[in-house]
């Protein structure tokens, strides 16, 4: 058997803005950092990112690259359909884009969305009840949760205005019997609450698992669950980690910021 052909991409550093290069920096460092975490499918579902300056321009990944692969300069540059705008050699999934493209036209708060089908969040996401109040971590994604009923595999644009009425203003989305979804002000902050989240679920399954009486936290704890975040955080939400996950990267694949 021949050895797969080596991958050979070309840098677009001196073609896009700056800000542009710094977005699809971080993006690539999003895509590693869920890979490295264990959250990726193979080479399906999506994290986009707003280009700077614009209202309908996105990055996603290169379909068909596995999340440990995407490099800065690989990521495609989309429209709000799905189209490239750029000529890049790499293909991109248009439906793979739906619910991603759903949420940018109506959140242009996030610059970041970020949809993965992780083990344990799927898992929860099959539960009747969702996410219970069982954890630390629970009481923050709780605090800002919603959730969409699963029509099918999100080809259709008739499903759009259900999903982004189901997640409203809410950061965390749980796409029942499906995955799950986060959103950011910074691609930092989509990463940060994905982490909170699929840690959510880890705990509830094997907090499930133990087959004890569970303990619920009360609800007064989760009203004043955004309070406490900012506090924890030093109001800097994702950015407080967000240096150190990237040093992370540094020492185990510097190739992400090329």
């Amino acid at each position: 058997m021949n050895a797969p052909e080596k991958l050979i991409i070309p840098s677009v550093q001196d073609r896009v803005s700056p800000e542009e290069w710094q977005t699809r920096i971080d993006l690539a460092a999003c895509y590693r950092l869920v890979a490295d975490f264990g959250w990726s499918d193979l080479v399906y579902t999506h994290i986009t990112a707003r280009v700077p300056g614009t209202e309908d321009q996105f990055l996603i990944n290169p379909y068909g690259m596995m999340f440990d692969e995407i490099t800065a300069s690989s990521l495609v540059k989309i429209d709000t359909q799905g189209n490239k705008l750029d000529d890049s050699p790499f293909p991109v999934n248009p439906a793979g884009f739906t619910i991603h493209s759903a949420i940018h036209s109506v959140r242009h708060d996030a610059q970041c969305v970020l949809h993965v089908h992780s083990v344990n969040g799927v898992a929860v996401s099959a539960q009747k009840h969702g996410v219970l109040p069982l954890s630390q971590q629970s009481i923050f994604v709780l605090s800002s949760l919603a959730y969409h009923d699963y029509e099918g595999v999100a080809l259709n644009d008739d499903e759009k205005p259900r999903l982004v009425a189901d997640m409203g203003d809410r950061n965390f989305l749980m796409l029942r019997n499906h995955g799950l979804l986060t959103v950011g002000k910074t691609i930092a902050d989509a990463f940060v609450n994905m982490y909170v989240f699929e840690t959510t679920c880890m705990i509830q399954v094997r907090a499930q698992a133990g087959g004890g009486e569970l303990i619920m936290i009360p609800q007064k704890i989760i009203d004043g669950a955004q309070k406490q975040a900012k506090t924890v955080t030093k109001s800097l939400g994702g950015m407080l980690a967000w240096p150190a996950l990237l040093r992370r990267l540094e020492r185990r694949a510097p190739s992400y910021r090329t």
